[in-house]
């Protein structure tokens, strides 16, 4: 049986030990939904998207119109072009 509902991918989010640089696009979409705490803590994370093709930030996948869910340590992506 298959958690993931409709996700194509499942990708890892890994831990970095600095905040990797985000658009100021990204950040702005995030202010009023979460707290800063929060959002400095998703700046220091990544994972490796399917889509894009690199390393980006949770916080680029977050704001993603393919992210669906994020579960113990992964996310669930619909892999949308």
């Amino acid at each position: 049986m298959n958690d993931d509902g409709d996700a194509k991918y499942s990708v890892q989010i890994r831990l970095l030990e600095r905040a990797m640089p985000v658009s100021k696009d990204f950040v702005k979409d995030l202010k009023g939904a979460v707290g800063g705490k929060l959002l400095s803590r998703m700046k220091k994370e990544a994972l490796d998207c399917p889509i894009r093709a690199r390393t980006i930030s949770f916080v680029e996948c977050f704001t993603c119109k393919n992210f669906l869910r994020r579960v113990k340590g992964t996310v669930g992506c619909k892999g949308d072009q």
